[in-house]
């Protein structure tokens, strides 16, 4: 494992150099590239990049084929779905086909859509010898908790209803979502994590030095089966670093 830890003045400069590694990535594969994506703060901030030049039109959008970490169980047009988010600021700008798009139905019974989505990666992305789907690059973010797409600590993960995805309940809301599992995470090709904030820098700091400690968060367990492992922080993040 390759575990590569940079640090970035400002959640901007992430955005930038995380867009100038995608256009680079899917220039370098002949054929479909398969990312899978997170919500929040940061991939906003990357969403928006990627809207503007010189990667609204560098990019080779009819190559990606974008999947989801995780989705909050709310229809596509509430405030607090992934899929809406990204469809504000970044696929309502560029020139991605709809099939391209492979949303989590958040609005669906959660138990019916964790096999629909399941079944949808299953018959879209390349298989691996661990007879897991391998995702070329899977962009994660991490929770002033230590939790990683919905993950959440002294949850033993998820109830799964299959090995690619399940159903998660979020400690404090109870708010149900559905995530890929660790399984699938860990077997992608190369893993991102994006921290920015002071909020998030003492777990940061313990789960980048490795303490005991870190073993109660569930993003310490994000570690790639045979890929790479980036940590692309800002200095507020790393304060502790």
């Amino acid at each position: 494992m390759n575990k590569n830890l940079r640090i970035f003045d400002k959640p901007e400069e992430i955005a930038y150099e995380l867009s100038e590694e995608l256009m680079h990535a899917v220039e370098e594969k002949s054929d479909n590239y398969f990312i899978a994506i997170s919500g929040g703060h940061t991939p906003n901030v990357l969403f928006k990049q990627l809207a503007n030049s010189p990667f609204k039109d560098g990019i080779a959008w009819k190559k990606i084929h974008f999947f989801w970490c995780d989705e909050r169980c709310v229809p596509p047009g509430d405030s607090q779905s992934n899929f809406g988010t990204a469809n504000l600021n970044l696929f309502n700008y560029v020139s991605i086909p709809g099939q391209n798009i492979h949303r989590i139905l958040g609005e669906s019974e959660p138990r019916t859509e964790v096999i629909r989505y399941a079944n949808e990666i299953e018959h879209s992305l390349p298989f691996d010898n661990n007879n897991l789907p391998q995702f070329d690059w899977i962009l994660l973010g991490m929770g002033e908790d230590g939790h990683t797409a919905s993950l959440f600590p002294g949850k033993n993960f998820l109830f799964l209803y299959s090995n690619i995805a399940g159903v998660a309940q979020h400690p404090a809301s109870g708010q149900k979502r559905i995530s890929l599992t660790k399984d699938v995470l860990c077997n992608a090709k190369r893993i991102t994590f994006m921290v920015t904030g002071r909020e998030k820098a003492k777990i940061l700091s313990e789960i980048i030095k490795e303490l005991p400690s870190s073993k109660n968060y569930p993003a310490a367990e994000i570690k790639p089966l045979n890929g790479q492992l980036d940590w692309m922080v800002d200095k507020e993040a790393a304060f502790y670093l």
